[in-house]
């Protein structure tokens, strides 16, 4: 999964540089040639929707999501792994209902479209569903890690 993850988190920085070069152009054309382009803002919120969920989940496999390491810590080995197994697993179902959710968001939204780029509403849901499946599966490489008593490798070593 760290191939994916890179993969994942270099999408996320195309994005983000997109999302410059937008906001860029946006404000050129508003202050500069005084004619500002409609499909700036709403491409920039999307591009926002891919760059954040899709980091939310390479955050997930290199365990840089929120987490009381200071509680773990505290823990006898034994219960500390139980603990995180029920962590990930949650994490995991977490990802799924974001999955779940995602795609029948963007089904029920297909139909219709962002008037100022002309394509479904659905595009805003697939980083919904794209991210909940990364999660899920990043959920159960640390789980099985964690069964296997190893530490799951950040993607950008």
């Amino acid at each position: 999964n760290a191939r994916l993850a890179r993969s994942g988190m270099c999408v996320a920085m195309v994005g983000l540089m997109a999302i410059v070069a937008v906001v860029f152009y946006q404000v050129f054309g508003r202050y500069v040639l005084n004619d500002s382009p409609t499909w700036a803002e709403s491409l920039a919120i999307v591009l926002v929707l891919y760059v954040t969920l899709i980091g939310a989940a390479v955050g997930v496999r290199d365990a840089g999501h929120i987490g009381l390491e200071s509680f773990l810590v505290m823990l006898p080995d034994a219960i500390r792994r139980k603990v995180e197994i029920v962590i990930y697993a949650l994490v995991g179902v977490f990802g799924a209902c974001m999955a779940y959710n995602g795609w029948v968001l963007g089904t029920s939204v297909a139909a219709y479209h962002i008037p100022n780029l002309h394509v479904s509403e659905a595009v805003r849901y697939i980083p919904l569903v794209l991210s909940g499946v990364l999660i899920v599966l990043f959920a159960i490489e640390h789980v099985v890690a964690i069964i296997r008593g190893e530490e799951v490798a950040p993607s950008w070593n």
